[in-house]
Parts: structure tokens; C-alpha cells; sequence
């Protein structure tokens, strides 16, 4: 198990466009590995490969409560959208912040696997929320960026008016 150091928002290499991953090799198998285990560690849904400093077009998501629905996106697209939620969002590359964000209800990704196999995936809801986060951080996009508005200390602990809508 290799835990990677994840970056923190100051760090160049959130704000930089990543490359295409090319090679699918063991190196690669690696690096998926590690970022799994990195964000399981951490207690996060998702982690892109430049939050661990690696400029390429990588992510890692599992939304699922006992780390059942791992899934490896390399070179992700989001080719479809529908809808819209708006709901609170935070970032292990920004400890301690939490903002209100608006993002597609529904999206399909198109991604390639560990093996470069081409894959499109169908989803909705927290899982759409994750993987758009993570496919902004392969263009340099933070959450911060977007977001509607920060949420206080004391909203972060408790309840917003935007989690009655999900």
C-alpha cells in the first residue's frame, strides 16, 4: 500500500491542464493503486492525479460507504449532462473548506481502463457530483472556483438548506 502526499491549493500543480495518459503498464497499475489507497486513507470520494502531484488525466472515485464501487477513470470526458444539483462540496487538496456548488444531476464519462479498454459509464447524483470535481481537477478547476458560495465553520458542522435538496 503506498499512501501518496496530496498537494494543497497553493500548489501549482492543481492549476495546470494535465496530459493525456498514454501508457498502460504496470507503472500505471501502480499509480491507481496508490491514489485508491491514498483516498481511502484520507476518508475522501475522489482523488485526481495532480492533487498527488502527477500532471496526467487520471482520477480515482468510489462514493460507496464500504469502498465497493471503486472506479479508475484515465483520460475521462463527460460527453452528456442533464439537470442540475446544488449541494455542498469539499476537497482533500483544500482541508477544512467546504462550499455550496452547482453540478450536473446526471452525466455520462467516457474513460479508458487500467488495460486502455474504452468505457462509458451512465450515473447520477453524488457519484455524477464526484466525477465532474475530479475531471475539473484534470483541467486545473477547483471547486473554489465555482462555487455559489462558502460555507461558515458552523454550517460546515451542521445543516444547510441546500441538503434538503438532495
Amino acid at each position: 500500500m503506498g499512501i501518496r502526499k496530496i498537494v494543497t491549493i497553493g500548489d501549482e500543480a492543481l492549476r495546470k491542464v494535465c496530459r493525456k495518459q498514454e501508457k498502460f503498464d504496470f507503472r500505471l497499475a501502480v499509480l491507481l493503486k496508490d491514489m485508491a489507497d491514498t483516498m481511502y486513507k484520507a476518508e475522501g470520494v475522489g482523488l485526481a492525479a495532480p492533487q498527488v502531484g502527477i500532471l496526467r488525466r487520471i482520477a480515482v472515485v468510489d462514493v460507496t460507504e464500504d469502498h465497493s464501487g471503486l472506479l479508475e477513470l484515465v483520460n475521462p470526458e463527460i460527453i452528456e449532462q442533464e439537470g442540475s444539483q446544488t449541494g455542498r462540496e469539499g476537497c482533500l487538496s483544500v482541508p477544512g473548506r467546504q462550499g455550496v456548488v452547482t453540478r450536473p444531476m446526471k452525466v455520462k464519462v467516457r474513460f479508458q481502463n487500467r488495460k486502455g479498454e474504452w468505457m462509458e459509464l451512465e450515473t447520477e447524483g453524488f457519484e455524477a457530483r464526484a466525477i465532474c470535481h475530479e475531471t475539473d481537477h484534470l483541467d486545473g478547476k477547483l471547486y473554489v472556483d465555482m462555487m455559489d458560495r462558502e460555507l461558515t465553520e458552523e454550517e460546515i458542522q451542521g445543516h444547510i438548506p441546500e441538503d434538503d435538496a438532495q
